[in-house]
């Protein structure tokens, strides 16, 4: 049974900082890309951060590219999205996300249950 365990969600300040964290278990996931994306309320669901597994590249929304980080620890199987620099538009559930990736929501197979991110002013 695949799992995707998000954690690290939060409500911090304008500027500050969060670590979110991804598990994966269940299955082999070296030959998946692993994506972040988030949702806020009323929007539709948008692509943010994603690693190949097998080699470490990686993609970024225009929106965060500069302030948010994204990497994978292969000895753990997780994932982890370092934001900086939050702003309150950063705002939503955060989502991790396994499959062929990169960007689109129909690419991925297999979904985490979310953490929520809120980002005051």
């Amino acid at each position: 049974q695949v799992q995707l365990v998000e954690s690290g969600g939060g409500l911090v300040q304008a500027g500050g900082s969060l670590r979110l964290s991804c598990a994966a278990s269940g299955r082999t996931f070296s030959k998946d890309t692993m994506g972040w994306f988030r949702q806020a309320p009323g929007k539709e669901r948008e692509f943010v951060a994603a690693i190949s597994w097998s080699d470490g590249r990686t993609l970024y929304a225009v929106s965060v590219k500069g302030r948010f980080t994204i990497s994978r620890d292969n000895a753990k199987n997780t994932v982890y999205l370092q934001m900086n620099s939050l702003k309150p538009e950063d705002t939503g559930v955060y989502y991790c996300a396994a499959g062929r990736g990169p960007a689109v929501v129909a690419t991925y197979d297999y979904w985490g249950q979310g953490t929520q991110v809120t980002v005051s002013s």
